[in-house]
Order: structure tokens, then sequence, then C-alpha cells
């Protein structure tokens, strides 16, 4: 019997998905971050799709700059990296902070 709070496991497209939205969530539970995010990430897109697309290119530009400075914003608040940074330093081996050090969960020490 599946557990009401956790999704069920499913593979493929809609599991990646599943994975790829708690991971995010898990990243940005700080409500301001959360929703300059909400922000942030479609006009981040909206510049890099308008970069290639309308004239002038500026516009795409500035979308794409001001969406990625909303993230970064949301990431000094939430006190983590952001996500292409933590790719880019896994990669090289060096340390990164994925989930904010107040958000994470430790392990139930024993009492005494």
């Amino acid at each position: 019997m599946e557990s009401p709070v956790t999704p069920p496991r499913r593979g493929g497209l809609i599991g990646f998905a599943q994975k790829a939205r708690a991971n995010w969530l898990l990243r940005h539970q700080h409500p301001f971050s959360y929703w300059i995010h909400l922000i942030g990430i479609p006009l981040a897109v909206a510049g890099l799709v308008a970069l290639f697309v309308i004239e002038p290119w500026y516009w795409g530009l500035a979308g794409l700059v001001f969406g990625y400075l909303l993230q970064y914003i949301g990431h000094l608040v939430e006190g983590n990296d952001m996500g292409e940074w933590v790719a880019v330093k896994r990669l090289l081996g060096l340390p990164y902070v994925a989930v904010a050090p107040r958000y994470q969960t430790r392990p139930n020490q024993p009492a005494g």
C-alpha cells in the first residue's frame, strides 16, 4: 500500500519529473526564494527564446540576465548554491551547498 504522503514511484518521464520537482522543492524552501524563482525562471527562459526571435536582440538578453539575477537573489536568501553552480562544482570536486543548512534534516541521535 502506498503512503498518502509520498507519491508512488514511477519510471520513465513521469518518474523523472516527480524526482526533479521534489529536488527543486527541497532546494527552494524559503518562501521568498520560492516565489522569486517562479518569476525568474520563466523570465530567463522567455529571454533566451527572445534572444533568437525578437529584434532588437538586447531585450532577450535583458530578460535572460534579469531572470537569472532574480534566481541568484533567491539563492542568496535561501543560503545555497544555484543549481548550475552545484553541477559545475560537483564536476570539479569543489565543495557546494545543495540544500541550505537550516533546512537539512539530521538523523535522530540517541538521547543521553
